[in-house]
């Protein structure tokens, strides 16, 4: 088992260079942060962990920024987004973000992408939320021409440009790993289609881990490919819990980290850290 951590960095808590090397000289195996471009007042779109919206989703850093601060100060940890608004991102831009992360970290990214749950943000970005996993979909495939072609050109229904030219390339060869988050009924096409991993939260959504986890190995094989690795995202210290992940065939388990001071987050990380020792 393989134990990351996720976090909202935020320009209130934890410094992200001070984090990342933390997080390192403590044993884990990775660290991901998440995405938000912005959070519009209208709030109509309801936040799937609750009725309120916690405070650390208006003051999220861009993660692509912050990774590579952490990338910096560190040797070992891979760094991911967890995960990365795909739908809210110009695809030819993403894929030199993407390329140019996995080679100043040394072929360290993770690729964490999903479609997101804020409707109104999509809609700021020109993205129909009706469409969006179509929309991810396409400019997926659409950055994998790239990163894989000398000359690249892609002509879709949401995606269509004519021959291009972009460097760098990734160090992982043919490209970063792509984990797709999600727990909607769809996400296992998407995993299976144009994925290398599915990351799935426990007990959210209308598929659960169990059920998510024998579709993918049951499809895995029907489709005659091997079954991508499953990674857990945003879990509590539970040594049960982490006993079934295990049990279950989990590859990696991300502890959910709060945005706090540095004094409260070191405090979180050496709790976590044990579990580490415990499980290793």
């Amino acid at each position: 088992m393989k134990f990351g951590v996720s976090m909202f960095p935020t320009d209130y808590g934890i410094d992200v260079t001070r984090y990342g090397r933390a997080v390192e000289e403590r044993g884990f195996e990775s660290v991901f942060f998440p995405e938000h471009t912005h959070i519009p007042v209208s709030r109509r779109s309801p936040w799937p962990g609750g009725p309120n919206l916690p405070e650390h989703y208006r003051h999220t850093l861009d993660p692509f920024a912050a990774l590579a601060a952490v990338a910096a100060v560190t040797d070992r940890i891979r760094i991911g987004t967890g995960i990365c608004l795909v739908v809210q991102r110009d695809p030819i831009t993403l894929a030199k973000e993407v390329a140019t992360l996995d080679l100043l970290s040394g072929g360290r990214f993770l690729f964490g992408i999903g479609g997101g749950w804020n409707r109104e943000e999509m809609e700021n970005h020109g993205t129909d939320p009706a469409r969006r996993f179509r929309v991810m979909r396409e400019r997926v495939l659409a950055m994998e021409t790239i990163w894989a072609s000398e000359v690249a050109e892609f002509h879709g229904e949401f995606v269509d440009f004519d021959p291009i030219w972009q460097w760098p390339k990734p160090v992982q060869q043919p490209r970063p790993p792509v984990l797709v988050a999600g727990n909607g009924t769809g996400t296992i096409d998407r995993v299976l289609e144009y994925g290398d991993g599915w990351l799935p939260m426990p007990n959210r959504g209308p598929v659960s881990l169990a059920d998510g986890m024998a579709q993918l190995r049951r499809r895995a094989e029907e489709v005659g490919r091997a079954t991508p690795p499953v990674t857990v995202f945003g879990i509590d210290s539970d040594p049960v819990a982490i006993e079934g992940f295990i049990a279950a065939g989990v590859e990696r388990c991300l502890f959910r980290l709060s945005s706090g001071s540095e004094d409260e987050v070191l405090s979180e990380l050496d709790e976590q850290a044990k579990l580490i020792t415990r499980f290793s």
